[in-house]
């Protein structure tokens, strides 16, 4: 297992190839969201989430591998989908929170790679299946609004991977209920128990 909790504390504004070969870019590491009362920067909202997730699976007898352990790292999407590939990962998941415009906008979904020939296509339908578990999970366990899956094309991450991978949005930070959740070590504890649940129901092919 490779976790990758999104974001960093320094942004990279340079850019890179959204998959293998491709004229379309990219920002190597944007900024990410910030909590609209905690003041909270998503991506240490991430880290706090991952650290927990990989306890989870640990106790679960999975072993894992984080993309980063502190805010102080300059690791590019492409990066990070590298670390998954050379590990092997049986599950590459990709921890984010979310933000709109609309302070109202709520609730989790989980993205997962579109179907595209030579890219994604050989990890498609595991990923797919991945994401309907995490999804599943998460809603059971919080009560969140349920904001289903959805398919992307264009996220870096997902286009460089080789193995079966997830992009969790686990609740808007520009949502002043969520992002005050998103901050409580208890919810969490609540996200990272479910995703790892989650993991384990993948791992065993349900």
């Amino acid at each position: 297992m490779v976790i990758d909790p999104g974001h960093q504390g320094p942004e990279d504004l340079s850019y890179e190839a959204i998959g293998p070969g491709s004229k379309t870019t990219k920002y190597k590491m944007s900024k990410g969201a910030f909590g609209v009362v905690t003041g909270l920067p998503e991506s240490e909202v991430n880290l706090a989430i991952s650290f927990k997730l990989k306890d989870e699976l640990e106790a679960r007898g999975i072993s894992v591998i984080m993309t980063r352990t502190s805010e102080d790292v300059n690791i590019s999407n492409i990066a990070r989908a590298k670390m998954a590939n050379e590990a092997g990962a049986r599950l590459f998941i990709r921890i984010h929170c979310d933000a709109f415009q609309n302070s109202s906008a709520r609730g989790i979904h989980v993205l997962y790679p579109a179907y595209i020939e030579g890219w994604t296509d050989d990890i498609y339908s595991a990923s797919r299946r991945a994401a309907q578990l995490a999804q599943s999970a998460l809603i059971a366990a919080t009560g969140a609004n349920d904001r289903g899956l959805d398919e992307r094309d264009d996220m870096t991450g997902f286009n460089w991977s080789d193995v079966p991978v997830i992009m969790p949005e686990l609740g808007f930070m520009t949502n002043p209920d969520e992002d005050r959740l998103l901050a409580s070590s208890s919810y969490q504890q609540k996200l990272a128990t479910a995703l790892a649940e989650a993991t384990v129901r993948f791992l065993r092919g349900e």
